[in-house]
């Protein structure tokens, strides 16, 4: 049996304001990686979708409405609460929620034609064993979407938007990338008290880490995407230069591999 990932990353505390982000507008899940997801997934009926570390349940909803049957697996029992409340609201859907740890899912060999990550793998510590996983339930052919926080230019805690005065050239500050590292992530910047700080961990590791996990689980690398920020800067005197760092820098990184 596989070790169960027991690593509390600190999402369960964080489910209520995640629900309330994620369903609101202008979100990146909703106008950046959503759109991208649906043309590459192509969810259809017949379509079996393993959505893990699935959060809420948001992108199993939207793959489920186009008519897929979708499972989704997360280890934060607060979001998978909520996710199969929403689930009974919309009874019609092929949709099904379990609490369970992306290492060690609760699904049999071969059981899915698709499988994802969606901004999750970051969050979890043993990686390798998850991916490793995500193979096991995939039948002979099947696709793996690995959707990050960009690898190179999005590192948590060292890395930023800079600004030089000389040029006028908004650009990208990136303090470390090569050595993997975990990291707390404040999600209560604006409260002072630290009793009442909460905090979830983040885990990054290079493009290579992640290509070698997924081909020591015997999948096979068939693409790679970049995606940008679809949002602009209001007019002043920096506009020009955000709208052009943000066409130069993208915010996510897509791999796709299948199971040959």
């Amino acid at each position: 049996m596989k070790k169960n990932n027991k690593k509390d990353t600190g999402w369960g505390t964080v489910a209520v304001w995640y629900n309330t982000l994620i369903r609101g507008n202008d979100t990146y899940q909703k106008e950046v990686i959503l759109p991208h997801l649906l043309r590459l997934v192509a969810p259809k009926s017949g379509k079996r979708i393993a959505d893990i570390g699935c959060g809420q349940g948001f992108f199993s909803f939207a793959f489920a409405e186009s008519g897929a049957t979708v499972t989704g697996f997360d280890i934060a029992k607060e979001l998978t609460a909520l996710a199969t409340t929403h689930a009974k609201e919309h009874s019609k859907l092929n949709v099904a929620f379990y609490t369970a740890p992306a290492n060690q899912l609760p699904a049999r060999d071969n059981a899915f034609d698709t499988a994802l990550f969606v901004l999750s793998l970051q969050n979890i510590e043993e990686y390798r064993e998850a991916v490793a996983e995500s193979a096991r339930v995939l039948k002979q052919g099947g696709e793996l979407f690995i959707v990050l926080n960009h690898p190179a230019f999005r590192i948590p805690t060292s890395s930023s938007w800079e600004f030089d005065e000389a040029t006028k050239t908004q650009y990208r500050r990136v303090d470390r990338y090569a050595l993997p590292f975990s990291t707390k992530i404040d999600m209560t910047p604006g409260t002072a008290d630290s009793k009442k700080k909460i905090y979830t961990l983040s885990f990054h590791r290079s493009l290579q880490d992640y290509v070698k996990a997924v081909t020591k689980a015997g999948l096979v690398v068939t693409g790679l995407e970049e995606w940008h920020s679809h949002r602009t800067s209001q007019k002043g005197p920096r506009a020009e230069a955000e709208d052009a760092a943000r066409k130069e820098f993208p915010l996510f990184l897509m791999l796709r591999a299948q199971k040959q």
